[in-house]
């Protein structure tokens, strides 16, 4: 069968029973002495980590790598002389001789990505966070049980042995009592992404038909091409689907023991301040959860406190982490530490660890070669979930962007403690903008998710659902599994 005819049937669906005949090596690599060959989809910033730590696992060879910019392609072609170089992951993926790949596209293209390579016989090692559009992250966590692959998220800190210890401390040990609410915290400084007057021009070095893949072909107004369209709803999920999906995680598997699926109500406020350039999402964002026990806020900002930006604004906790409200004290959580204070202040006990790097790539490959989808650290339906609890607070922004309308106090009876969080939004976003802007971001509907249908309900579902799934372009159209 032809490269090109094979790839049909594939998409259409018609050798998925059959896929693992395709991935002979595949089934080879079940092994525990055996090679893992990789290939690495996305040269940038992040398939560079990706690169580095997958090639400090014992037994796993760098086979291929991919990348729809040629001058990405040839720069990291260096760094691995003997890697196979392909400029369309289609091709990758017909590779015979790579048993898994590591996808770490843009956004936008994580979950067709996933699901052509697992249709393609190969396990896959997925970036964070799985999606943009929900339903698409449903197909995903879909093919890997269908296919029968091993399919692990990029939240690394899954693997870093702490998150143990503070899961055994707030809940076996009861160390600070019953949990009564977790704020969330990403204040961190981004510069402006500029705004052209006239279209960005894509780099000549990148086929922009195949990086836009299932995005919409639409003007490009920012100053860089590459990075920057994290702050583009058509390619991106701000801050929130960026470091938001990290914390956020650490939250679903620490403070709820991954109990809670998704959250049942979501409200939120947000919008873009300070910068005025060609980025939609969110540089300031505020979201309130409700689990159905424990309430969870966030707080999102990625402007200065200062109108020179220079001034981290302050917050109480980790600017990047996260704090459990006890009973008897809170536990303030981030990358690679945790600390724990009593009801006065006192901090009674201190945890170090690590980001999870390394022995992340090393839990994925251990699965492979053990055909033990059990043992990840990060299961793919794990990661859709906490990606879920992202892009909610991402729709609810948006809802509330579109509606025009506000349910403020509804909003926020979800967690009354959140009052003084959107007060200190405003009181940044006044530095810059002034008193009238800053009093502008208000908290939109509340939206009500229905976990067995993985769907919006009630008022405003409509407007909500809309974001759950995208179109799709061309050939680039993720369809169900």
């Amino acid at each position: 069968m032809s490269r090109s005819t094979r790839r049909y049937f594939l998409q259409q669906g018609f050798l998925a029973g059959g896929a693992l005949a395709l991935g002979s090596r595949a089934l080879a690599a079940a092994n525990t002495n055996s090679q893992v060959n990789l290939g690495v989809i996305g040269l940038g910033w992040r398939g560079g980590d990706l690169l580095k730590a997958f090639s400090e696992v014992p037994g796993v060879n760098i086979g291929a790598i991919c990348d729809a910019d040629s001058a990405l392609l040839a720069e990291k072609g260096k760094a691995y002389p003997d890697a196979k170089q392909y400029g369309d992951l289609r091709e990758l993926l017909d590779d015979p001789n790579i048993d898994a790949v590591a996808i770490a596209t843009c956004n936008h293209w994580h979950c067709l990505a996933a699901l052509w390579a697992m249709e393609a016989g190969k396990h896959v090692y997925v970036e964070k966070p799985l999606c943009n559009a929900h339903w698409e992250g449903q197909q995903v966590v879909k093919a890997a049980q269908k296919h029968n692959k091993i399919c692990q998220i990029g939240t690394q800190q899954r693997s870093a042995p702490m998150q143990a210890e503070i899961k055994s401390l707030l809940h076996d040990d009861k160390m600070l009592g019953p949990i009564e609410w977790v704020r969330v915290n990403r204040y961190g400084i981004r510069p402006s992404i500029g705004k052209r007057e006239t279209p960005l021009e894509p780099p000549k070095t990148v086929d922009y038909n195949l990086w836009l893949g299932p995005a919409t072909d639409q003007p490009i107004y920012r100053d860089k091409f590459h990075y920057d369209w994290h702050w583009d709803w058509n390619t991106g999920s701000g801050e929130m689907g960026n470091w938001g999906v990290h914390i956020v995680d650490d939250v679903r598997n620490n403070v709820f023991r991954d109990q809670v699926a998704f959250p049942k109500r979501v409200a939120a406020a947000g919008g873009r301040f300070a910068w005025h350039d060609a980025g939609n999402t969110p540089n300031v964002h505020f979201a309130i959860l409700d689990t159905g026990g424990i309430p969870v806020v966030i707080a999102l900002s990625n402007i200065a406190a200062d109108a020179e930006n220079k001034k981290q604004p302050p917050c109480p906790g980790p600017g990047s982490g996260y704090i459990v409200f006890c009973e008897g004290g809170r536990l303030e959580g981030q990358r690679g530490q945790a600390k724990l204070f009593d009801k006065d202040g006192k901090v009674v006990k201190e945890i170090e660890g690590t980001d999870g790097m390394v022995v992340h790539q090393k839990n994925f490959i251990d699965a492979i070669r053990d055909s033990s989808p059990q043992t990840l650290n990060a299961p793919v339906q794990i990661g859709h979930h906490s990606t879920a609890w992202c892009n909610f607070a991402n729709y609810a922004q948006r809802v509330g962007h579109d509606s025009q309308t506000t349910n403020q106090p509804s909003a926020m009876s979800l967690a009354p403690e959140s009052t003084a969080i959107l007060d200190d939004l405003r009181k940044l976003i006044g530095v810059h903008d002034g008193e009238d802007v800053a009093n502008s971001l208000q908290v939109g509907p509340v939206l009500t998710f229905d976990s067995a249908s993985e769907k919006f309900t009630g008022e405003y579902a409509d407007v909500a659902n809309k974001f759950i799934r995208t179109p799709g372009r061309d050939e680039f159209v993720v369809k169900e599994i």
